[in-house]
């Protein structure tokens, strides 16, 4: 690949060393700015999952829709779950949604409440890349993909030629976001047809602090 993992990590220590301290744990993030890639075909779209290897630093907020088995499983792991019967509520209360799809990070959704999910809650899950994992209504124990999700990011490229990512927090080592890092890059990379030739540059920064090149 074409970046350095020391590159990597010196660029990381650098947008750690330019952030200032906050009263709150910043999340480092990464930019790539892609170019020679024609945005108006779709097939040059993509969304991906990327299961970082040193997970997000941080809890990640899952929500469960569903009854019964399902419903019953995440109660077992302490997730918040909405019902069938919720969902009919929610559908008369754009506030609700809006603010239900801002909260979580993920869902894991039974199969047969997913026509209800589409018609109520797509349009405000849908552009902010946070669609349901679908499971069987029978499935008892969903600990597996609960403990996938803690550790993936969605990426989605869009309408513009950059895709931005969480990596981790500022309190995780240097050489752990690093890693993180590549496996973005790599998974990103490895959607592109001319491969690491239509990646511009890469930036890392913190929530709050200014952006660090990753030199090449």
């Amino acid at each position: 690949m074409a970046f350095d993992r020391q590159k990597i990590v010196e660029a990381v220590k650098e947008a750690k060393a330019r952030a200032k301290p906050r009263n709150f744990t910043q999340t480092v993030e990464v930019a790539v700015n892609l170019k020679d890639i024609d945005l108006r075909k779709p097939e040059n779209r993509f969304k991906l999952e990327v299961v970082l290897p040193h997970g997000r630093g941080k809890d990640v907020k899952i929500a469960v829709i569903g009854d019964g088995a399902v419903a019953d499983a995440a109660r077992r792991l302490g997730l918040d779950v909405i019902s069938g019967a919720e969902l009919e509520e929610i559908a008369q209360s754009p506030r609700q949604a809006r603010k239900i799809a801002k909260k979580y990070d993920f869902f894991i959704a039974e199969a047969p409440l997913m026509p209800k999910i589409g018609r109520y809650l797509g349009k405000y899950l849908g552009p902010r890349n946070k669609m349901p994992v679908v499971v069987p209504p029978t499935m008892t124990n969903i600990e597996p993909i609960v403990e996938k999700l803690k550790k993936t990011v969605r990426i989605q490229l869009k309408n513009n030629p950059v895709v931005h990512a969480p990596v981790g927090t500022e309190k995780m080592s240097d050489e752990e976001l690093a890693e993180n890092i590549e496996t973005v890059l790599n998974a990103i990379i490895g959607k592109l047809e001319r491969g690491e030739n239509q990646v511009k540059s890469v930036y890392v920064k913190t929530t709050m602090g200014p952006a660090v090149k990753i030199e090449r």
